[in-house]
């Protein structure tokens, strides 16, 4: 058993931007152990280490030399592996190449089962570590990406990395290994904290070096990430009900600002809570990487957290530089709201023409036009009152003004938000400002829907004006690429459905391709409406899924005619939970389902003549008719349980028609009714569900 040592790679350079920082915290164990295993070197677990300054792996008991190999393997039987005149076959040549030999060096050898075979040996001595982690080191440094990032280069050589390499610290328990990059050769030195403890830190080994990257002033990021929250957990215990901000995205880019944190509180002047605090906030999180506070009714404060990289000793320093820096960005946002409310929404929303949305799909303002079309057609088909109608319809055709604001320019993630703030100080109602601020919602997974009426109306149409509209110049999303976000728009607008509005999207398909076509935008309607509508019944199928649908159930409700949100879930649902309840009943009627829909002939009609019927015959078209009508009431009631119900109590009937009645008679008037009853019991279900599908073994 070989000897083992911990095994440091430190690589050293200027200041790492978070979100590369990140990700090559990710890439490197992987391509260390990649790299070790590959090298016949075994180890144990790696650990990263990072800060602005540093990226670091430490790799525990890794072997000081690979273990030396002797290998046999048995290959086929010589007289397959050699043809007449004693040369190698390709049966041969295949076992040598896959062995890594020659096929010359195989050798004939009996073996236990009496039959002579060819076999090949391979003897691999052990091989000392440090060449193969020097050679490691390079190769590792080197195959780190940086997406999105222009590497840099330095010095005379070629080789690049994010940022310029300043030292490499490399260690095989004290040993230093030998590693050089871009004219960067290693050493056992680290460095310290810029200011608290700058030059050069010996590490003797590396189980050593934690400790002494700490008593240089430098802490891992987990431990910054808890000194920073330690600090604003104790900035909220000594304000009670206060709340700090601290959004992941801001939050993981400030533990990578720092190596030695300490955490301050800032102010700012009162005349800044005027202004929206979205924007206040946003200027103080994107621009300057402050955490705002909010009090305990929920509303900004004039204080805001910040972590320093400083000396501690010189915190009243810093906390009064960060307040003259943050002055002016506030002042910014300040003096864009106040101009912004000089000019009106509507003035705004003409401007939107020099704004181009798609260039096959036009400018913004043909958008919002659009928009506020499809807005009256979802009011008309949600049955909502003429006042929330009316506001609906102002919302849509304010909802994109605010795009040219000079707020939004700047703050481009407060569109909606702003134009709901200036539709209320021009005077327009609450619903029109909420349908405004909420309509790009939800942006993501998760995401909140829109809160009121208005929000969700707007919403909808504008995520299925974008869905037809890119569907109509024939760009929808392929494979794993959406430009466009069509999927997550398509979920947006199937959830607002179901949770919210509770109507079908297909009238409000057909809605949205109509004001395109109005725009004199060709496309074919019918097929374009289809593609649509398949690709929102897509999404609906996968958000059930993952409810917890079996697919089969999700299969046999596509199938019906079922198609509105928050009836596909619900009946969904319904019939799965009828079929855990009572699987015997269900997997009977789904058999007898599909031999009826098998047998049924579409072309003959539903008109019945009962005078041809026997006593099976009539039980059953009585039962479909009885199934029908109560079905009907039930799904316009929503009460669908009750339709599975209904569904379930056909079984009886079903199977007393199939055990007496032969469908194929030999007399075609016989044979015909029977057909038109099945197609009958077949129509009845297809409404519903294609319970066929739940036969299906799962």
């Amino acid at each position: 058993m070989a000897q083992t040592k911990d095994f440091l790679l430190e690589i050293g350079c200027e200041e790492m931007p978070s979100a590369p920082l990140i990700n090559a915290s990710k890439q490197l164990p992987k391509l260390v152990e990649k790299a070790l295993d590959a090298a016949g070197l075994s180890h144990g677990g790696i650990r990263v280490i990072s800060s602005p300054r540093r990226l670091a792996a430490i790799v525990s008991d890794v072997a000081t030399e690979t273990e030396a190999v002797h290998e046999v393997m048995r290959g086929p039987k010589t007289q397959i592996a050699f043809d007449a005149e004693g040369n190698p076959t390709k049966a041969a040549q295949g076992f040598a190449r896959k062995f890594g030999v020659d096929a010359s060096e195989l050798e004939r050898r009996v073996d236990t089962d009496g039959n002579e075979y060819v076999f090949a040996e391979k003897n691999v001595p052990s091989a000392p570590a440090m060449p193969i982690l020097s050679e490691l080191g390079h190769d590792v440094i080197a195959s780190i990406e940086w997406p999105n990032y222009r590497s840099q280069r330095w010095g005379s050589e070629h080789e690049t990395f994010v940022r310029p390499i300043r030292w490499i610290c490399a260690l095989l328990g004290g040993e230093v290994v030998p590693v050089e990059y871009a004219d960067v050769r290693s050493g056992n030195t680290t460095r310290g904290h810029r200011v608290l403890a700058p030059g050069e830190h010996v590490v003797a080994e590396p189980s050593a070096y934690e400790k002494v990257l700490e008593g240089a002033f430098v802490l891992s990021s987990e431990r910054r990430e808890q000194v920073i929250r330690e600090g604003i957990a104790k900035i909220e215990a000594e304000r009670p009900g206060s709340h700090v901000d601290t959004p992941k995205r801001t939050f993981d880019e400030v533990v990578n600002l720092c190596e030695w944190p300490t955490v301050l509180v800032g102010t700012f002047e009162e005349e800044f809570l005027k202004v929206p605090q979205e924007i206040i906030c946003e200027s103080m999180l994107s621009n300057q990487r402050y955490f705002p506070i909010f009090d305990e009714a929920g509303k900004l404060t004039r204080e805001f957290v910040i972590v320093s990289n400083a000396d501690p000793k010189v915190s009243e320093t810093v906390v009064s530089g960060n307040e003259r820096v943050v002055r002016p960005r506030l002042d910014d946002a300040k003096f864009f709201y106040e101009e912004d409310l000089k000019v009106s929404l509507d003035t705004f929303r003409e401007r939107l023409a020099n704004v181009k949305f798609q260039q096959k799909l036009g400018n913004v303002l043909q958008k919002s036009e659009r928009i506020e079309n499809l807005a009256l057609a979802i009011t008309h088909e949600a049955r909502i009152g003429a006042k929330l109608a009316a506001a609906s319809a102002r919302a849509a055709h304010l909802c994109k003004a605010d795009l040219v604001s000079s707020a939004v320019v700047e703050f481009t993630n407060q569109q909606g938000v702003m134009g709901g703030y200036y539709a209320l100080a021009a005077g327009e109602g609450e619903d029109v400002a909420e349908g405004i601020r909420d309509h790009y919602r939800p942006r993501f997974a998760g995401d909140e829907l829109p809160e009121g009426t208005c929000g969700c109306v707007v919403a909808v149409a504008d995520k299925l004006d974008t869905i037809a509209g890119m569907f109509a110049i024939g760009e929808p999303p392929t494979g794993s690429k959406d430009p466009y976000a069509l999927r997550r728009a398509a979920i947006g607008v199937v959830t607002i459905l179901r949770d919210r509005l509770h109507v079908g999207y297909e009238p409000l398909v057909a809605a949205a391709l109509e004001s395109l076509a109005d725009q004199g935008i060709e496309f074919d309607a019918g097929k374009v409406a289809e593609d649509v509508n398949a690709f929102i019944l897509g999404r609906m199928q996968q958000m059930a899924r993952e409810d917890g649908i079996s697919a089969d159930t999700v299969s046999a409700v596509s199938a019906g005619s079922v198609t509105a949100p928050d009836d596909f879930f619900a009946l969904a649902h319904a019939l799965e939970g009828a079929r855990a309840n009572d699987p015997e009943t269900f997997e009977n009627l789904a058999v007898a389902y599909a031999r009826a829909a098998h047998l049924a002939d579409a072309s003959l009609g539903t008109e019945l003549d009962e005078s041809l019927m026997g006593d099976a015959e009539k039980a059953l078209s009585q039962a479909v008719r009885t199934s029908r009508a109560a079905i009907s009431e039930a799904l316009e009631a929503k009460r669908l349980d009750d339709v599975i119900g209904q569904l379930a109590s056909l079984r009886e009937p079903i199977d007393a028609f199939f055990a007496d009645v032969m469908v194929m008679d030999e007399d075609v008037a016989l044979r015909e009714n029977r057909l038109r009853l099945l197609n009958n019991l077949v129509e009845v279900f297809s409404g519903i569900a294609n319970v066929g599908e739940l036969a299906r073994k799962k």
